[in-house]
């Protein structure tokens, strides 16, 4: 558990004791009554006197300082900021604002997944609509450069200023976690999308994209290895702050032996590690249970049936709705991939199941195959898989809910197993409530088949549910390891200390005691009141709240990723460098804005 301490401290605490050479480096200096720095630019005081404290609010509202560069440059710098003479940033001039505007329609290019080439398509129709309504203002577009090279060129510096800005933010994480998703796809390359979730000393949390990977590079579970250890060295992160890996569930992951998990975790384990967290699953949740709902390989047959309608059915008028969602999933290319993760949505298999009677006739006309619709056995696992995977569609939802903590995801994936337990039971008892499709299929086979007394076997899906119950259990055991640190962080004040580690008994007890924290607990989300919570009184659930908190506990940015691949697969099928897929996720997943003005004016100073 994590409530228990290791032998020796991770790291050691800063000593809050002010430093002469601050003032230079992030301008500030101690203030008369001594406690915190005062902040020359904006005359704030940081009230924390540690160097991460100093050095964050330095970065994030005053970085545009650090032009000054030369030490005879601070100094002088220094000493105007004293006399209350504060350099003003010159605002942008009109070739700077054009640059800001190109930067600005390249980063919507890369959002809507659009190619390099219509950049200069944009701004003949913006040429074509000032020259009609404001034709006085024509000339402002002369400064933006749209070409295609232009184009892949900013969307690279953008990705920089993005990554830069994820770097200097993790440099602080006090803990941090690993999303690997491994079964995204582009064309034909397979990548491994690497997202991180940070947390910082006062809770902040950082969710990101960490790098891409090319699988066709590094097919090896060493050569991952090395490629992802790379990219934490390169971000200023060490394994020895690492808390959870959630993965896919594929043999590449999780193989027993030779799964890249295995090695992340033996890599990381050291005196002063924690125990590395592990989940599976988590991501692509459908995927996870399909396969092993899916006893009669009904997803492939309901694959042929789309690509047929793609094909020969499109102008049908009962298809226009599925056909319309299918092209806003994953554009008018059918691939059989992305068709067939798309199909094992629970909300595409109910639409499909709807439209039964209509698919059966159309495939009668065209001359295709309706043996399935004959068939008892696969008709009702049809409307058993309809039913069970929209139960995990429900889950998967609830667990794309963001900023509800690990705590909150492993009580719906609890709630999800005692679901499990009673749909168990009902099929024992052939009473199907809680499947609607299911029950409308014994409904009409009943009627078809009247001196039939068995229309399906309670065994068949009482073993597929078991067998389900069984990847939950195997896939989320490490949560259940760590449970009571899971409570403890969701409920501190209802956390009975008898059940806590004795490490923690003295700390929890002083924490229950305190009314002011009980009230601001009852008035503020757990975030706020544990980034309020002070490190020196309670470090040990201090430090149990930033693990927690920096276990993913959603699978949100995963399905951004997903979605835009998807979305987007025509234009991520031309020729991209890793370096330029990197850049469009980037940009597709980030919840950051850019620094503009760093980026115009960097771009001006290297391009005067």
């Amino acid at each position: 558990m994590w409530m228990t301490p290791k032998r020796s401290k991770m790291e050691v605490d800063e000593s809050p004791v002010f430093r002469p050479e601050w003032t230079q480096r992030y301008l500030v200096v101690e203030p008369p009554e001594g406690d915190g720095a005062l902040c020359l630019v904006c005359r704030r005081l940081v009230a924390a006197t540690r160097e991460r404290d100093v050095r964050r609010h330095y970065e994030a509202e005053h970085e545009y300082y650090e032009r000054y560069e030369e030490e005879a440059e601070r100094a002088a710098l220094v000493e105007r900021l004293r006399q209350g003479d504060l350099p003003v940033p010159a605002p942008l001039s009109p070739e700077q604002r054009t640059a800001r505007a190109g930067l600005a329609l390249c980063r919507l290019l890369a959002l809507k997944g659009r190619s390099w080439g219509e950049g200069d398509f944009i701004y003949q129709c913006m040429e074509l609509l000032l020259r009609e309504v404001l034709p006085e203002h024509v000339s402002a577009l002369q400064g933006i450069e749209l070409s295609p090279a232009a184009t892949r060129q900013r969307i690279l510096s953008i990705d920089g200023n993005l990554r830069s800005q994820l770097y200097n933010r993790a440099r602080d994480f006090k803990a941090y976690s690993l999303a690997l998703d491994d079964q995204a796809f582009v064309a034909y390359e397979n990548y491994l999308l690497v997202f991180i979730r940070g947390v910082g000393p006062d809770l902040e949390i950082q969710e990101d994209l960490l790098t891409i990977i090319n699988l066709t590079h590094h097919f090896s579970v060493g050569a991952l290895m090395s490629a992802i250890l790379e990219a934490l060295q390169t971000a200023g992160l060490s394994l020895q702050r690492m808390v959870g890996l959630t993965t896919t569930h594929t043999l590449r992951m999780i193989g027993e032996n030779s799964g890249l998990v295995s090695y992340m975790r033996e890599k990381a384990v050291s005196p002063n590690s924690w125990n590395v967290i592990h989940y599976s699953g988590f991501l692509h949740l459908e995927l996870l249970s399909s396969y092993d709902v899916d006893v009669n390989q009904i997803i492939n047959t309901i694959s042929e049936w789309i690509v047929l309608i793609k094909t020969r059915g499109v102008r049908r008028p009962e298809f226009q709705t599925l056909l319309t969602e299918s092209e806003s999933e994953h554009g008018e290319r059918v691939n059989g991939r992305c068709l067939n993760n798309w199909l094992r949505r629970g909300k595409t298999l109910k639409l499909i199941f709807l439209l039964r009677k209509e698919i059966e006739t159309f495939l009668v006309s065209v001359g295709a195959t309706t043996v399935h619709f004959t068939d008892k056995q696969w008709l009702c696992d049809f409307g058993f898989l309809v039913d069970i995977m929209d139960h995990l569609r429900e889950l998967s939802e609830e667990l794309q809910v963001t900023k509800v903590f690990a705590a909150a995801a492993f009580d719906h994936i609890c709630t999800f197993e005692v679901k499990l337990n009673l749909f168990q039971r009902h099929i024992e008892e052939k009473n199907l409530t809680h499947f609607p499709a299911f029950r409308e299929v014994v409904d009409e086979l009943k009627q078809q088949f009247k001196e039939d007394e068995k229309i399906f076997d309670p065994d068949r899906y009482q073993m597929v549910i078991c067998r389900l119950q069984k990847e939950f259990e195997r896939h989320f055991k490490d949560l259940r390891f760590i449970k009571k640190d899971l409570e403890l962080f969701s409920n501190p004040f209802n956390f009975k200390p008898e059940y806590a580690p004795i490490s923690v008994r003295v700390e929890l007890t002083k924490l229950q005691a305190n009314t002011n924290l009980w009230n601001e607990y009852r008035i503020k989300d757990l975030g706020q009141f544990y980034a309020g919570l002070s490190a020196e009184s309670y470090p040990i659930i201090k430090g149990v709240a930033c693990k927690v908190a920096s276990l993913f506990d959603s699978n949100n940015i995963c399905e951004k990723a997903f979605s835009y691949l998807t979305r987007n697969q025509h234009t991520l099928s031309q020729p991209l460098t890793d370096e330029h897929l990197q850049a469009l996720f980037r940009i597709a997943t980030t919840d950051m804005e850019p620094c503009w003005e760093d980026l115009v004016r960097g771009r001006n100073e290297s391009n005067p």
